[in-house]
């Protein structure tokens, strides 16, 4: 039974929220003011049709999130959100996890890191009923929506869906729900493939590598790996990181965008300034760690050693850089200690999701001056923003960067600083 609200503000996920007397109601793709038909279950409404729109309403140009499409795909939340709108959301959701954590903002505009689009996808393969098909999934559901193509995937990725689709087919026979991550770089498309352990292979382990190395050839590809295992390169697949060219390990960390990565590293160099030696946290394959070297000594610290290995690769054969030191390190068990922290004259970190609570804790009680802080949840962001502050930084800017375009997520850089304590005072 449809039932019409009016729509008072927007969620942290994007969607519409209309002030019940049961509670609140969460509208996918509704916006503030909208007068919406839906059809509600539970605290979620499913919308029918939009009965008085908003003027910060933008016509939809994805086929998979049109309004007449059988079926919505979940890939995106804010296609149908107006610039002002969509900035003002993505602005508005750091700008409230400060405030929860009792940080003061010093919040800057958001910064447009979309470039060419996404560089890296991960598309999910499935046989139903009998057909193999790849895509993303329908919003809050296990339903795959199938894709030929995605507006937010930069050009070197027009292949993945059809890519994804064949690996699919000539994997389904296991009946395994397969991840298949596809990043574009230089030399084409590096893949790799989740769902399909050994204990899946069996006896077909050694012929399903074959099959699967002749599909790299016949599909033109870079790089097939097998859960992190590589099964054929035919080509280095190479990302340009500063004046550094990086093999990342298979399914290893990558910034969403080329262009998101640079507007971060050119943040964050511009933060610290001129150092003479800079500890980089949580480092991955080097995106910062070999820009940084092009002026100051770095540390680059990591828990992957394949990631090390790689940027340790790309540092040797690069010209030009001052040294790069790497360290295998978990620095969420075992995080730098203040004497270690202030060997360097400035830190950076980027960590995963989760942040770095325990590395704050210790930077906090170190004499370290300079601090940049790379996240991808402000949640976590603003909670290590307030042990920092409270441990006398000041939080000089706060820059979202939005290489995420559509989705809720939005990456942040945080410079953090403080006087430096003379070594008299140590």
């Amino acid at each position: 039974m449809a039932e019409q609200l009016t729509i008072d503000h927007l969620g942290a996920r994007g969607d519409g929220v209309a002030l019940t007397p049961d509670g609140p109601v969460y509208v996918d793709r509704a916006l503030p003011g909208e007068v919406v038909d839906v059809e509600i279950s539970g605290n979620r409404g499913r919308l029918l049709s939009v009965a008085q729109a908003s003027p910060q309403r933008r016509a939809q140009d994805c086929a998979w999130q049109a309004d007449a499409a059988p079926a919505q795909c979940g890939g995106c939340v804010a296609r149908h959100m107006a610039p002002d709108l969509y900035a003002s959301w993505k602005t508005g959701a750091v700008r409230a996890a400060l405030q929860r954590a009792g940080v003061a903002d010093a919040l800057r505009p958001m910064v447009d890191a979309r470039g060419l689009g996404r560089r890296r996808v991960t598309l999910h393969g499935r046989v139903s009923p009998g057909k193999p098909a790849a895509g993303f999934m329908a919003p809050r559901s296990h339903d795959l929506i199938a894709i030929d193509r995605c507006l937010e995937l930069e050009p070197g990725l027009d292949r993945a869906p059809a890519v994804a689709t064949a690996l699919t087919r000539l994997l389904a026979s296991f009946g395994k729900p397969l991840d298949i991550q596809l990043t574009a770089t230089q030399a084409g498309l590096d893949v790799d493939i989740r769902g399909l352990g050994e204990k899946n292979l069996g006896k077909q382990a050694d012929a399903t590598r074959l099959r699967l190395v002749e599909m790299a050839e016949k599909l033109d590809l870079a790089r097939l790996s097998l859960h992190g295992d590589v099964l054929v390169e035919r080509r280095p697949p190479l990302i340009a990181m500063g004046k550094a060219q990086v093999v990342p390990a298979p399914g290893g960390f990558l910034q969403a965008t080329a262009a998101g990565e640079q507007v971060l590293a050119d943040l964050m160099l511009a933060a610290i300034g001129k150092v003479k030696r800079v500890a980089d946290c949580f480092s991955g394959c080097g995106p910062f760690a070999l820009r940084l070297a092009g002026q100051a000594e770095v540390h680059a610290i990591e828990l992957e050693a394949p990631a090390l290995a790689a940027l340790d690769r790309a540092f040797r054969a690069a010209q030009g850089l001052k040294r790069i030191t790497t360290e295998k390190r978990d620095l969420f068990r075992r995080p730098l200690f203040p004497q270690e922290i202030d060997r360097f004259d400035a830190l950076v970190l980027d960590p995963p999701r989760a942040g770095a609570e325990a590395l704050a804790q210790q930077i906090a009680a170190a004499q370290i001056g300079k601090v940049a802080y790379v996240s991808c949840d402000p949640a976590t962001f603003a909670r290590d923003a307030a042990i920092l502050t409270g441990g006398g930084f000041t939080l000089a800017s706060v820059t979202p960067v939005d290489q995420f375009r559509y989705s809720a997520h939005t990456e942040v850089i945080g410079v953090f600083e403080r006087p430096r304590a003379s070594k008299a005072k140590r």
